[in-house]
Formats: structure tokens, sequence, C-alpha cells
């Protein structure tokens, strides 16, 4: 049950005064909530400003900069009405100050009000956009306006919020108020230390603080009131994850116990020694799984950095140890490819794998089904299809999951949920920044894979603006005549009127016909909106070579091998993110030849995009990029928080409050182990921050352990 201190934060904000239906469903777009019903005060009070406007800068009419927020103080000439009949019209009212003159306009305004609040002779306040008409100066509709003998009522400093149709910055604004008027004073949650050293406001202060700033230094992120709002709820995050990692750590693991011999067996047979980095990767999973706790690990490679190598060892030490152990891929092109690449290490230690997806049907699937049940299979790939009522393990001991960012919390409850509590390795090819690791994997051990794979050779970048195509097309030509094969990677599926954008289906198209009809059959297209199938099929005539230029949308980012494929062009390589950028590259310069990837632009380059370009100029290292990506970016962007579900911050910065997440993490891990149910003053005090910042989720752990 949420703590009764808490109903006023969580009345919905048609509650509040003056808010309606329209009303609230615009603040449930700015606070980012599911809808109105699910849109509280809360919300409003934690829905930080990104700017102040600042209005202690006094100046005279005619010094005042064009298109800048001016406060004037001016005397109140004459008021000229809108014509009769002409409803349209402005309605204007002239002032003077020692500089000049200025006209107020006002658009549909009564006559009375203006009549009251700008009184002919008076001195009066104003402030808002000054806009110079016909070499005339000229204040439409200003922000504020109070008579001088009132001016302890005009707002110096105003904080900016993020604003939607049908919401204006006053309304906002007067709903916040609201919402503050029921925030109540809560009990500390964080530790007593902590508050001291970094004189950290109580909660309640901090948020009043948050909306009612007194100089533009005050909204910085290092703030004591932005700092305690921060850590709160990084702090909540961290104590969420941990809740749930001691969920899944309360099924005993089952220690993996083995000599080494089908490990020794496949080592032999591959055809290249493993990095030092994937040595130690092999070493640190077979620690945790020997361990009696279940392992919760997090392997991050860049693209080919030899990941499924080190998964295929940790798997062969389960099966040694009687076990049997899945891989779990995010589509069916990279199960079956997983597939392939898996079973020909297992042959050398003799080891059975099969692979499941939805594909499989009718007799086939039953006969899979009692090879999985009877242990036979002793490993299985597959798509989320493996964690399906029907399939039931003789004993699951090791699931890897491919692709964390497809895979969160909950399914990783799922698996658990059939008993078998297997240990976990999540491999993901997104090199993430430390930071992010720790704020959406707070649960999980990392392990790196840091070096390229023997034989991987460099990949040459260079940025092309787009007028030079037609001399790329050429250079293409001659490629592919010379048997080489080529990825073009468009941003979009098919032209609309809306985007400038070159689509995949007009760029095919293009290249087909700019190739002539003796090569026209050489290209070949793919794009999600088609079928598995048909995705398949495009893949694998250039696999085999019988395409040998595939122009496709993002679809082919994750995953898909082609070994002798050396040239990359990614169209409109502005558009993408850092991340994204380079995973696509990785997609060459995985064979013998030496591979390039063309970066083509359309200009002029903003300054992050111009950055993005030149970070990968310079680089090919994931985590370097990672992390300008995060600078460039922001954590919610990096992670794709929308589409992951990770967690997207909205008081806390991870390049502003990195030290605080390391605080953050250990105290979350200290208060579990003292106080793992969390029935102590301060574990009460800390059930409500979980309430605060919506990790209602972790709370049911609680009860359910």
């Amino acid at each position: 049950m949420r703590p009764l201190q808490l109903d006023p934060l969580f009345k919905p904000v048609e509650s509040l005064p003056g808010i309606g239906p329209k009303l609230a469903e615009a603040l449930t777009r700015v606070t980012g909530r599911e809808g109105p019903e699910d849109t509280r005060a809360l919300d409003l009070l934690l829905l930080p400003p990104h700017g102040l406007i600042d209005r202690t800068m006094r100046s005279g009419i005619t010094e005042a900069p064009e298109g800048t927020i001016a406060t004037l103080k001016v005397h109140v000439d004459r008021h000229q009405p809108s014509p009769p009949g002409r409803r349209n019209a402005p309605y204007r009212v002239f002032v003077h100050d020692d500089t000049g003159e200025l006209a107020l306009t006002f658009f549909h305004s009564k006559r009375q009000w203006l009549e009251k609040i700008l009184p002919v002779g008076e001195a009066v306040l104003v402030s808002g956009k000054v806009e110079w008409f016909n070499g005339r100066p000229s204040m439409v509709h200003p922000d504020h306006i109070a008579l001088e003998v009132d001016a302890d009522s005009f707002p110096l400093i105003e904080p900016v919020y993020p604003l939607t149709a049908g919401l204006s910055p006053k309304i906002l604004r007067r709903s916040i108020e609201s919402a503050l008027d029921l925030l109540p004073e809560l009990p500390e949650w964080s530790d007593a230390h902590l508050v001291s050293k970094n004189s950290f406001p109580s909660f309640a202060d901090a948020v009043r603080e948050l909306h009612h700033p007194e100089a533009a230094m005050d909204i910085e992120a290092q703030t004591p009131a932005r700092r305690r709002l921060a850590y709160d709820e990084l702090l909540a995050g961290q104590l969420s994850l941990a809740l749930v990692r001691q969920t899944l750590r309360k099924l005993p693991g089952h220690p993996v116990v083995a000599e080494g011999r089908l490990r020794q067996a496949i080592l032999g047979a591959l055809p290249f020694s493993l990095t030092g980095s994937q040595t130690t990767a092999v070493e640190e999973i077979l620690a945790d799984m020997a361990g009696k706790d279940r392992m919760l690990r997090l392997l991050q490679g860049d693209v080919g950095s030899g990941k499924t190598a080190v998964a295929m060892l940790a798997m062969a030490d389960a099966v040694e140890a009687g076990g049997q152990a899945v891989l779990m891929a995010p589509t069916e092109i990279l199960a079956r490819q997983h597939h392939a690449t898996i079973r020909k290490m297992a042959e050398a230690a003799g080891i059975e794998v099969a692979v499941l997806t939805a594909r499989a049907k009718g007799r086939e699937r039953a006969e899979l089904l009692e090879r999985i049940a009877n242990g036979q299979a002793r490993i299985v790939i597959g798509t989320h299809a493996l964690f399906q009522e029907s399939v039931v393990y003789k004993n699951l001991t090791l699931a890897v999951v491919d692709e964390q960012h497809r895979f969160g919390v909950h399914q990783r409850l799922r698996l658990t949920a059939k008993g078998t509590a297997p240990h976990m390795l999540v491999m993901t090819a997104t090199p993430i920044p430390r930071t992010l690791v720790l704020a959406a994997f707070g649960d999980m051990d990392v392990s790196k894979l840091t070096e390229k794979p023997a034989g991987r050779q460099p990949i040459a970048t260079v940025t092309i603006p787009d007028e030079r195509l037609a001399e790329i097309v050429d250079r293409l030509k001659k490629a592919l005549e010379e048997g080489k094969k080529a990825y073009w990677i468009c941003p979009l599926v098919e032209d609309s009127e809306q985007s400038d954008l070159m689509s995949v289906e007009s760029r095919h198209a293009s290249l087909a016909e700019a190739f002539g009809k003796d090569m026209a059959p050489l290209v070949s297209l793919v794009h999600g909106r088609m079928t598995s199938e048909e995705k398949d099929q495009a893949m694998s005539a250039f696999k085999n070579g019988q395409t040998r230029l595939l122009v496709a949308t993002t679809v082919i980012e994750v995953g898909v091998d082609v070994p002798d494929a050396t040239i990359m062009v990614i169209e409109h390589a502005e558009r993408f993110g850092l991340a994204q950028l380079h995973q696509l590259r990785g997609r060459v310069g995985r064979g013998e030849g030496a591979s390039s990837c063309i970066l083509l632009y359309h200009g002029p380059l903003g300054e992050t995009a111009g950055a993005r370009l030149q970070v990968l100029r310079e680089t090919e290292d994931g985590f370097r990029i990672a992390e300008e990506d995060l600078k460039l970016r922001g954590e919610g962007e990096v992670l794709g928080t929308r589409q992951s579900g990770m967690p997207g911050f909205r008081l806390a910065n991870l390049s502003a409050h990195a030290d605080l997440l390391e605080i953050a993490r250990s105290d979350a891990r200290n208060v579990l182990e003292t106080d793992p149910s969390l029935a102590s003053p301060r574990g009460e005090a800390l059930r409500m921050l979980l309430y605060l910042m919506r990790r209602d989720e972790a709370i049911r752990f609680l009860r359910a352990g």
C-alpha cells in the first residue's frame, strides 16, 4: 500500500484548480506520462525547467535589442482601441520613456481590462519581446504588466519549461504552483552523512527551489537542490535494480563444475586464438558459474570482437556439467546465423545444437520439443519462442541473451519463473559507457571485449557531400565489376511528401538503372516491411554472391555477417546517431580485404552532426564512440529509452552526476544487505522514495520475496 502521506501528490492533475480534460491532456504530453488518468500532481513537481528568463536587466525602449525579452519602465500615454466591427484589428496602447515611444499591441483583448491594468498617466513595468516594424518598436502581448507601485509582484527570474500545443507558460506555471501547495514534508531517506557533506536541502525544499530559482545559476546541474533531486532519482533506480537482483538471486544457482574437456576441444578446433580480453571474459564467466549464486553478467563487445566464441566456451562447460544452454537472439535471421556459427564450433566437441524459431511447425516442432525435454538437444538457439509455456527443458543451466536492448528486467524474471534459475549472460554489441551500464544494468557484472580479433582490417572512413553522388556511383560500379560486395544504407522505406530524405526503394531503383541492364540483377533490396522470408532470401542471395550490392535500411544494423563485403555507403549520414553509424560501419571489415565506409551527408552540417561524423573519421573504438555519443546526445537517446524501456532520467544528468550514480549504487547495495525487506525507519522512507519516483514494481518484489 502507498503511504497515506503521499496521497496528495498522487491526485490526478484534473483535480487541480482550473484544469479540465483538454489541459490535462496537454500536461500529460509535457510530463511524458501514458494518459491523463496516469498524470498526477507529482509529475508536475518533478518537471524540471530547462532555462530561465532574466527580467532583472532594465533598458530604455530604443536600447532594447530586437527579438530579445526586455523589461521596461514606461509611462502610459493613450489607448487606441480596435475600430468598431473589426475584431481582428489590434488594440494598441502607446507608452514612452526618456529614450522613445513604444506600442503595446493586443489581439482579442477586452478594453475594460486593458484600461484597468494600463491606466493613462501611470508609470508601469512591462516585460516581453521587442520587435521593430517600419522603424517603430512594438511589444505584442507583453508577458507581464504591473503598476510601478506593485513592482513586488513582478517576476524578475522566471523558469522556462517544455511546452506543447494548447499549453501556455502562464497556465503551466499556475498548475505547478497548485501542485507545490500539496507538497508535504517527508521523512529523510538519504544517509545523514551524505546529506550534510553535500549540503543537500530536504526533498520538499529541493523541489521548491527547482521551481523558484532566484538567479541564472540556480538551474545549473551542480546546485545542491538539483544534485539532491538527481541523487534521489538515481538512488530509486539503483534500489529497484538491486531488488530485482535480490529476487533473481533468491533462487540458488547450480554451480557449474567441469574439467573443461569440451571447451578445450572447441579451442583446439578454432582457426584463431583468443584475444586477451576474450580469455579474461571466459575466466570471469566460468568463475561466476562455479559459485553458488546465479551469474548475471553483461558481455560488452564491439561488432566482431568475438562475443559468440566466448558464449560458446561458457555453454560447453554448462553442457559438460550435465546441463543445457540456450542462446536467445532478437530476430530469426540472427538466430539462424548464430546457429550456423555455433554448430560449427560445437561439432568439434560432439555437442548437439538445435534451433527453435516460430517457423518450426507441426511434426518438426513436436520432435524438437521432445529432444529439448529429454536433454538430447544440449544447446538450443532461437528467438523469444525459447521461453514459451510449451518449451520444457530437462536441465537449463545457462541462458545467453543477445542484444540486451530488446530484453528488459521483466523478461529476465520470466526466465526465472520457469523455476530453472539458469545463469544469465547478456551480450550486447552496443558499447555502453560505464555510467550508463550502472544506470541501466546496475544489477549486472560486466565483462568487456576491447580488441579486434586477429586478421580484422581497419576500415577507412571518409565523409563526402551528396553533390558528389554521381562520382560515388561510378566508383561503386567499378568495384562491383571487380567482384567486390557493398552495402548502401538509406534512412527511409518509401518517399513521403514531408521528407526530403532518399527512400530505400527510390535509391534501389536509381542504382539499378545507373548500373545498366547487365548489372541491375546484382542490386538487391532489404527493409523492415518485408516478411522474414523475403529478408532471409535477399540476405542469403547477397551472402552467396548472387547479388553484390545490398540497398537496405538499418535492418542490417544488428548482427548480419557477410565477411567478403568491403564497402559501406551510408546516405544522409547526418541523420543517424553515432552508435548506429558505428554499428552499420561494423558490417564491413570482417574478412581479409581492405574495407571502406563512405558517409554521404547533405550540407550544411549542424554542429552536432559535424561533431558526430568527425568522431567516426577519427576512431573505430566503440567505447570512445559511446562516450562521445553520451556527451552529444544525452543518455535517453543513447539507449533509445523510448523503445527499449530503459530508464530515461528527468532530474539526473549522467554526464554531470556520474559521481552520484556510484554513491547511489553502493548505498542501495548496503541498504539491502542490512535491511533486505526495507522494514527499518530508513527502509520505510526509502519505500516512499520508490513510490515518488514511480518505481512501484520494485516494491512488489519486496512483497514477493
